[in-house]
Formats: C-alpha cells, sequence, structure tokens
C-alpha cells in the first residue's frame, strides 16, 4: 500500500514537470515569434541626386586671344612758336578739350605792336604807290609829246615799280605779324586730354624750347599685340573674307565692352620672338581705355558650325586628362575621356568623348565615381 502511494505521487509529479517544460517552451516561441514581427526591414542603398545638362550641338564664333597694350593715336608736346610771357592757362590740367579749344595765352602786346606798325607801313607804301602811278602817267604824256625825256620817263617807271614792290614787301609784313599775334594763342589740334602743366603763368617761353604740356588722343584709340608667326595665316584668311572684329576685355572683364577692327598687320616677323606686331583701332568714346594700358584682345576669325557644347562647371581633371561623368545605363556613371575645343561664354566644345544629347553630369563631382548609381534631377528651363 506504501509503495503504491509512492508510484503514484511520482507519476503525478512527472506529470507537472512536463506540462510545465511544455508551456515554457510555447512561451519561448511566443517570444520569438513576436521579436521577429517588430524588426524594422532593411534600408536601402543610398542613391545620390545630381544635376545634368544635354550635350548641344551650336555654331560658335572662334577667337585668337592675346595680350595688348593700348596707344594712342596721336600724342604731342605743346610748345609756343613764339616767345613771350605766358599769360593765361584757359584749360585745367587734365581736361577733356575739343579740337580748337584754346589751351595757352601768350602776352599778346608786342605781337600786336608788330601788326599795327607792318599795316601802317602798308599804309604808307599805298600813298606812295598811289603818286609813282599818277606821276609816271603824267610823264607818259609829255614822253608822247616830246616835253619829258626818256631817262626821266625811265626813272618815273622805277619808281612806281619800287613802290609796288615795297607795298608787297609790308603786305608780308602785315600777314607775318598776324601770323605771330596768332601764334599767342595756342588751341587744341585735335581732341583729346591734357596732361599735367609744365609752365606756370608768367614764365618766359621761348620757340620750341618750353614744354607747356602734353595732348593725346583718346578716341579713337589703338591697341597693339603680337600673334605667333603660326596664327599668321589663320589671321590673314579672315582678313581676305572681310573685316576682322576686334573685342578689348580689361583685366577683371569676362565679357567686352569696346570693340573695334583689325587695322593693321606688320610686315616683318620679329626673328627672336617668332611674333609679328599687329594693331587694331578701337572707339573709345567714354574713355574707357588709357594709353599704355594692359588689355586683353580677341579676334573674331571664323564661326564654327554643330560645335559639341558642354558647362565647363562639368569637366573633371585626372592623370589620364580631361574627363566628364555622363549617365549611363540605368542611372549608373560613366567616366568619358574627353579632347577640349574652344570656349564659348561658360560653355566648352567637345571634340571627342561623347555625343549629342548625352548627359553630363555637372554637380556632385566629389562625391561620385563610375559605376555608382545616381539619380538624375530634371533640368531647369533655359534662360
Amino acid at each position: 500500500m506504501r509503495k503504491w502511494k509512492i508510484a503514484l505521487g511520482t507519476a503525478v509529479a512527472l506529470g507537472a514537470i512536463s506540462m510545465a517544460s511544455v508551456h515554457l517552451l510555447d512561451m519561448g516561441n511566443l517570444s520569438l515569434n513576436a521579436g521577429t514581427a517588430g524588426a524594422a526591414p532593411a534600408p536601402a542603398a543610398f542613391v545620390m541626386p545630381v544635376p545634368v545638362a544635354n550635350v548641344v550641338k551650336k555654331t560658335i564664333p572662334i577667337y585668337l586671344d592675346y595680350a595688348a597694350r593700348t596707344e594712342p593715336i596721336r600724342s604731342i608736346t605743346l610748345q609756343a612758336r613764339v616767345p613771350g610771357y605766358l599769360q593765361e592757362q584757359t584749360a585745367q590740367d587734365g581736361a577733356d578739350v575739343r579740337q580748337g579749344d584754346l589751351l595757352y595765352r601768350i602776352s599778346p602786346d608786342d605781337f600786336q605792336a608788330s601788326l599795327d606798325q607792318a599795316k601802317a607801313q602798308v599804309q604808307r607804301d599805298t600813298a606812295t604807290l598811289d603818286y609813282a602811278r599818277s606821276n609816271l602817267g603824267r610823264g607818259t604824256e609829255l614822253a608822247k609829246s616830246g616835253y619829258l625825256d626818256k631817262d626821266s620817263f625811265d626813272q618815273r617807271t622805277s619808281t612806281l615799280r619800287e613802290a609796288q614792290a615795297s607795298l608787297a614787301l609790308n603786305q608780308a609784313a602785315v600777314r607775318t605779324a598776324e601770323l605771330n599775334l596768332s601764334y599767342a594763342e595756342i588751341h587744341a589740334p585735335f581732341a583729346g586730354r591734357l596732361g599735367r602743366n609744365q609752365a606756370s603763368v608768367g614764365t618766359l617761353v621761348s620757340v620750341a624750347g618750353t614744354v607747356l604740356n602734353t595732348l593725346v588722343q583718346l578716341d579713337p584709340i589703338y591697341v597693339t599685340f603680337n600673334p605667333s608667326e603660326t596664327d599668321l595665316a589663320q589671321i590673314e584668311e579672315a582678313r581676305a573674307a572681310g573685316p576682322i572684329e576686334v573685342e578689348v576685355l580689361l583685366p577683371g572683364e569676362t565679357e567686352a565692352h569696346q570693340k573695334g577692327e583689325l587695322t593693321f598687320i606688320d610686315n616683318t616677323i620679329d626673328h627672336s620672338t617668332g611674333t609679328i606686331t599687329a594693331r587694331a583701332t578701337i572707339g573709345n568714346a567714354k574713355f574707357t581705355l588709357l594709353p599704355g594700358q594692359y588689355v586683353r584682345v580677341r579676334l573674331h576669325v571664323k564661326q564654327q558650325p554643330d560645335a559639341l557644347m558642354v558647362p565647363q562647371v562639368a569637366l573633371g581633371s585626372s592623370q589620364l586628362g580631361k574627363y566628364l561623368y555622363v549617365v549611363g545605363k540605368g542611372n549608373t556613371v560613366d567616366q568619358r575621356l574627353v579632347s577640349l575645343g574652344p570656349t564659348s561664354g561658360d560653355m566648352v566644345a567637345i571634340l571627342s568623348g561623347v555625343a549629342e544629347g548625352d548627359q553630363v553630369i555637372t554637380g556632385n563631382l566629389q562625391k561620385i565615381g563610375p559605376g555608382m548609381p545616381i539619380s538624375p534631377l530634371p533640368q531647369k528651363p533655359a534662360t
């Protein structure tokens, strides 16, 4: 009886342990299932958004660029043509003057007195000539009637000729005195700009010895540059087709505000530099250019049709040369080595490596590489 009770208790205990194990196993499965159901999905790979631009075909101007320097067409030193005391400076230093403007005045008193004296002598000679002419007229009548001998008639004729010569001499003296009086005023021979005055009022100036000032012409103005002999054939070919337009750019400028025309090419190439001197005439109505200024010139030599153009910002550089990132198949990055042609504004011509309609990547170039997935951004409409 006692053994039966022990066996029954053992069976009950084993059953309880078995039920507890099943319960714990079910709770573990529930916990595992709950953990699996609440986990977040793995994140997708990041795709870099990039701006793009189409390769376009355009006709662009072809330029030859050179460093240049401006020169005045005319530059003179102002000096007096008659001696005297400088009485007045009528134009200020650095003034822009027109042709014929009065610049300086020398004291005219001496020249006015000389003119008055020459005019008085002309009046005297005129009276002498009138008397000699009348005297010869009377002598002619007397000589015809035999009352005047030939020697006396010849004297009257000689007196008339002397009076005519004296009158002509003093008339020339009048013109000389008038010129000297006009030289007392110094006028601008052409439109230009004065420099710094070099003779104060009251200075005794001498003929072609005292420098008063300088005057330079500013409009138009020369721009001189030195093309290489290798460019000369292309320039001459463009000249044969018509006038060559020349644009002038000041330091820091990207667009030309002064334009002109190529007007001179020297006849000899400098053997030491392999260059030739050329010159353009540029309109300078606003006096933006001054003589001696360093500028840059562009010669428009021809038009290039069907050039494949891309933004210059899309270019990259490596040890292999210049390259572009292009949108490839499946929106991945495709690297293309390219050869460059001329530029036009912020665009550059591509001679090889891309085709019309290709999309080049213009931004985030440092964050991408060949084969990477990208997301091209919509292009902004052209303005």
